[in-house]
């Protein structure tokens, strides 16, 4: 009998080890010591979805982010359906509905089965009143991640600019 609870534990124990390794290798909590990502292991919210389930759709509010601890996940623009990223394990998405509830800007859908932890805002405000320095550290990453996003994105908007008004200068000349 001790062999069977001891062997059922010792898979959860697995389990909870493979979440952390997860953990340590997202921006967001990279550099955070064994007890703080526990602290954030206790609040994270685990869910399996099925191939072609939606986990959320774009123009729904945002409510938290997404870890894909296994499988694939696409992240899709409506109504065209173009695909914007593909993400596997150890990546994350929806990290702005952290500090913002504004409405998804793209779909996301399971591409094979997965298991995804769900991050919400009203996690992250109840563990920054618990531990104000954790919920410091985790704001400051996710700060740095949305500012370095939106100087790539500014970048591509500014080449995609150049590279318009050089299509425009072609067609003027024809």
């Amino acid at each position: 009998m001790d062999s069977l609870w001891g062997n059922l534990f010792k898979g959860e124990k697995k389990k909870k080890e493979h979440i952390l390794t997860v953990l340590k290798d997202i921006p967001i909590f990279k550099g955070l010591n064994s007890r703080e990502l526990d602290c954030v292991d206790r609040v994270l919210h685990k869910r399996h979805y099925d191939t072609d389930e939606v986990i959320f759709s774009q123009g729904s509010m945002g409510a938290g982010m997404y870890i894909v601890v296994d499988g694939l996940v696409k992240i899709v623009t409506e109504p065209s359906g173009n695909t914007l990223a593909e993400l596997g394990d150890g990546e994350f998405f929806g990290e702005i509905a952290l500090l913002d509830e504004s409405p998804r800007s793209a779909t996301a859908i399971a591409l094979t089965p997965c298991t995804v932890l769900g991050f919400f805002q009203g996690d992250l405000f109840g563990l920054t009143e618990r531990n104000p320095r954790l919920g410091v550290k985790i704001v400051l990453k996710l700060s740095r991640i949305i500012g370095r996003r939106l100087i790539a994105a500014n970048d591509q908007a500014r080449m995609l600019q150049e590279e318009l008004g050089r299509l425009k200068v072609g067609e003027a000349v024809e």
